[in-house]
């Protein structure tokens, strides 16, 4: 008796209840021409600001989800480069970020470009540059062979381990994924929404790479997500919001690869998800404006670069307090050098002392109004 959707005789004959997709799709959708609507609205440098910011969460997120933190500044100084964007100073490069960034941005910025095996094998290339994952060697830029055995998601220590999914066999993905690109790049009845939420889940089921799967059926889906907008731009993070619901993902996505082709409930977890990423937008859409807004304030106030770059940090969301020890670090300038700078920016009424004194003495932006 099959176990997985894969081994199924009908595979991969996707189908799912229409009238309740229709309940969870129309809201999606509305919202979705709500926010491009409103980010059509704002100005160029906003619109820029805020892509930037979603990339650059998009980028992190998806990641995580795989275990892997990246460094949030290195992720920004790359994408802002690629993009053509004016940061300021650019942290160092880092091939781990760019092959990341690369991937992201050639999926979403190209999304009218066919998704053709040579693409996703230079995705795959870009996600892992030294033919590694970790310490163990992969292939790279080439469908795995099952060589170590079958491709199989599991968790738990060795000798406990629990098997969530077992891939199709390695002699099976040269076929498998000529049907998933054909599919992909022709013109069909779904709505593109839905498309992304059917294409994420078919790719990550085949799992045709050593590792990079999950990431790259992300990449896919923002991909059709992009072609849904026929837009670039990206204003809402999907892998954000995967990274705070990785709990029901990974339980959607077992229960659905071990069920029927009926996929109604990974469609309509998916439909939710994208909803809740979408509202989410607004939270970015907010720290771009009132970034804006500050900056449009203190206009006539000189500043050196020491003390943009710290404001800034703070605009974009600095975690936990700031200190004149972390101004310091951050500035790579000595205790006196920051809390001149400090002094200055609280007599000029930009930063406000919070409560607290001595060692522990911390610095916020003042509001405005």
């Amino acid at each position: 008796m099959p176990t997985y959707i894969h081994e199924l005789q009908d595979w991969p004959r996707f189908r799912w209840d229409e009238a309740v997709l229709a309940q969870h799709l129309a809201p999606v959708r509305h919202r979705q021409g709500r926010l491009i609507g409103r980010m059509e609205a704002l100005g160029f440098d906003l619109r820029a600001e805020a892509v930037l910011v979603t990339l650059t969460e998009d980028v992190l997120k998806s990641s995580e989800i795989e275990g892997e933190i990246l460094d949030k500044e290195k992720v920004r100084s790359s994408i802002a480069r690629r993009l053509g964007m004016d940061i300021g100073a650019l942290s160092p490069a880092d091939r781990n970020v760019e092959g990341v960034v690369e991937m992201m941005l050639d999926a979403t910025q190209k999304f009218q470009a066919a998704l053709t095996e040579e693409r996703l094998f230079a995705w795959h290339a870009a996600l892992f540059p030294t033919g590694r994952s970790g310490m163990t060697k992969i292939i790279v830029g080439a469908w795995r062979d099952d060589s170590a055995g079958p491709m199989q998601v599991i968790s738990g220590p060795i000798g406990r381990a629990r098997v969530h999914y077992e891939a199709p066999k390695a002699s099976r993905l040269e076929s498998e994924m000529a049907a998933f690109l054909k599919w992909f790049g022709e013109d069909t009845a779904h709505d593109l929404v839905l498309k992304a939420a059917l294409a994420h889940l078919w790719f990550v089921t085949l799992h045709p790479f050593d590792d990079g799967n999950g990431r790259i059926a992300r990449a896919i889906a923002d991909m059709a997500l992009a072609r849904s907008e026929q837009s670039p731009q990206r204003f809402y993070s999907m892998s954000a919001q995967i990274r705070l619901e990785r709990n029901s993902y990974y339980d959607v996505l077992e229960a659905t690869q071990k069920g029927d082709l009926n996929i109604t409930s990974w469609l309509e977890w998916f439909l939710d998800c994208l909803d809740r990423a979408i509202e989410g937008a607004e939270q970015t859409l907010a720290g771009v404006i009132q970034k804006a807004r500050f900056w449009e304030t203190f206009k006539d106030h000189p500043l050196n670069e020491r003390q943009r770059k710290v404001i800034n940090r703070l605009l974009d969301g600095f975690e936990g307090k700031m200190t004149s020890s972390k101004w310091a670090t951050l500035t790579k300038t000595s205790p006196d050098t920051a809390l001149r700078d400090i002094n200055d920016l609280i007599n000029r009424g930009i930063l406000v002392r919070e409560q607290g004194g001595g060692r522990s003495t911390s610095y916020a932006l003042a509001s405005i109004d």
